[in-house]
């Protein structure tokens, strides 16, 4: 019995070790859309997810230049400035309390904080509102849901639609585990 009790012990803590140690997404919503973003390594992304930990964070952005949109986090985080040029997709730190997420390129001292995934250019254009003034953006860790509701009766449309383990509805899955009427499937 002491035997099973100490390897179940020690799986469970190796299972919890490895999720702390491996928190390398986080989430970007806007409007009904969410997005993945691989984090970079770095002070910066360590902070921003702790205190995504505590609550989402919600910012308002702006579109600026023609190449990003940007505002304030609310709140500064340690930075690592080097001068490189963002690309398309890329999560930037500026001056410690500023957020940017980049439809263009520009080249300037910037604190990484990630990438947003598999978008093509005109996808990504669309996903952050390129041209807009006041988005609203909701930055997450992958272990929200961003369900904000439940109904009993779905729709006809929803019945046979898939949905990522976060709540996401997927359009065309691949292999992987989703939700489809109200079960896991495993493709």
């Amino acid at each position: 019995m002491k035997t099973t009790t100490t390897f179940i012990f020690l799986a469970l803590f190796s299972l919890l070790c490895h999720a702390q140690t491996t928190m390398d997404k986080i989430l970007v919503t806007i409007g009904s859309q969410t997005q993945n973003v691989t984090l970079a390594d770095n002070a910066a992304t360590e902070a921003l997810v702790k205190k995504l930990q505590q609550s989402p964070v919600k910012v308002t952005l702006n579109s600026s230049g023609d190449f990003e949109i940007w505002g304030s986090l609310g709140f500064s985080l340690p930075t690592s400035d080097q001068h490189i040029t963002a690309q398309p997709g890329d999560v930037i730190l500026y001056n410690g309390s500023n957020i940017c997420i980049f439809y263009g390129s520009n080249s300037w001292s910037y604190t990484r904080l990630g990438k947003i995934d598999g978008l093509s250019a005109s996808e990504l254009r669309t996903f952050l509102h390129a041209g807009e003034r006041n988005i609203s953006v909701t930055l997450s860790l992958t272990n929200t849901t961003g369900i904000e509701s439940i109904s009993s009766t779905p729709s006809t449309e929803d019945v046979d639609s898939f949905y990522t383990l976060n709540g996401v509805k997927v359009n065309n899955p691949q292999k992987g585990v989703y939700v489809k009427n109200s079960r896991k499937v495993i493709l």
